[in-house]
């Protein structure tokens, strides 16, 4: 039966869709500004499936944030402190591998790190934390600093991007993160996180990475002080990098929590436009191969929602999250692996439990093996 679309808007847009063509920049701007959530999310279904069938992919990670003290000081972020902040926290190396090891059994493929702009660590302090990770995990994959990170470990050393990243891939780092993008617009980045790089210099980060055999995820931060033309410009210059690098495994649109922000008078994003950014992200763009619902930051329902408007992913068990916890997420900060499966079964999808690279993971009792 032939999908009823309301909004005249999307009838050419179908077309393309259907077809497999690319949608341009106004195609992306009329799928933020219809309200048929229905036919929208058939549309980005369509993708989806076409892409990955019933398929609902997650995975047994741990976060570990190791500093959340913060040189900068963006109007978007709680968690971020100062030094002298009697709040503020900083681990030790032994503390950074004694936390790995608290949230670690054999099930755990990935560790997730990402932490502040510390003013004093530098990036000797890092390529150790990896070995010594390395070390005593050495099966779980390092999925460690955003762009951001990179690029002020580069500057505090006074060394190129690129050799930064080498240095770090030849202690142990085996991903990046997509942490830090925000909003590529220079006009809404000088508002909410004019202490961060800018747009360009996050994407040369990443192209930085990408060169070197690192994948990387990507990410938008939608919900604050920027529009519908400012998201579309995001996502496209997402999809040029990525036709240029084939670098990024998976898009992670997130919702802004501004709790505890400088920013706390915006209103906090709707399921609605949750939905809507993981279907018009699913649609936009064609060359990620994945499509991630954040269940952290959505809430879990609406991640189960989100696996049939485009996303193939809904993450992790993570274990322990305080970023966006910090700026008033109400979620749990980790899931039992059953949780997962019983959310994405109960979605009618069928779960496959993955690894960072997304490779299968067959358990047999507490052990892992990964099918090439």
């Amino acid at each position: 039966m032939q999908m009823v679309i309301d909004d005249s808007r999307l009838v050419p847009i179908r077309s393309k869709v259907e077809a497999g063509e690319r949608l341009s920049f106004d195609d992306g701007i009329a799928l933020y500004r219809t309200t048929d959530i229905l036919a929208l999310g058939y549309l980005a279904n369509l993708v989806r499936e076409r892409l990955h069938g019933n398929v609902a992919f997650f995975n047994v990670n741990r976060h570990i944030n190791p500093t959340d003290v913060c040189v900068a000081s963006c109007r978007l972020c709680a968690f971020g402190k100062r030094v002298r902040d009697p709040k503020a926290y900083t681990m030790s190396l032994e503390e950074v591998w004694q936390r790995a090891g608290e949230g670690w059994s054999e099930a755990v493929t990935e560790f997730h790190i990402v932490g502040g702009l510390h003013p004093e660590l530098s990036l000797d302090w890092y390529c150790e934390m990896l070995r010594g990770l390395k070390q005593r995990f050495p099966r779980v994959h390092l999925k460690a600093l955003t762009m951001v990170e990179i690029a002020y470990l580069a500057r505090r050393t006074r060394i190129p991007v690129r050799e930064t990243l080498e240095r770090l891939r030849d202690a142990g780092m085996d991903s990046l993160p997509g942490g830090g993008a925000e909003i590529f617009n220079e006009r809404v980045r000088r508002i909410i996180c004019d202490h961060k790089i800018d747009g360009r210099e996050w994407l040369e980060a990443a192209r930085a990475a990408h060169q070197l055999g690192l994948r990387s995820n990507c990410t938008m931060l939608y919900g604050h002080i920027e529009n519908e033309e400012d998201r579309v410009d995001h996502l496209i210059r997402l999809r040029e990098l990525q036709d240029e690098t084939h670098g990024f495994a998976t898009f992670i649109p997130l919702a802004f929590h501004p709790d505890n922000t400088a920013l706390q008078h915006i209103p906090k994003t709707t399921g609605f436009a949750d939905i809507k950014n993981i279907a018009v992200a699913r649609l936009m763009l064609d060359n990620i191969p994945h499509i991630k619902a954040y269940w952290v930051m959505m809430t879990p329902r609406i991640a189960q929602i989100a696996l049939r408007f485009g996303a193939d992913d809904i993450d992790g068990t993570i274990v322990e999250e305080r970023i966006y916890h910090d700026a008033g997420a109400t979620t749990a900060q980790g899931l039992r692996r059953a949780e997962l499966l019983h959310l994405i079964r109960k979605a009618g999808r069928e779960p496959v439990e993955r690894d960072t690279l997304y490779r299968p993971v067959e358990r047999t009792e507490a052990t892992f093996t990964v099918l090439v």
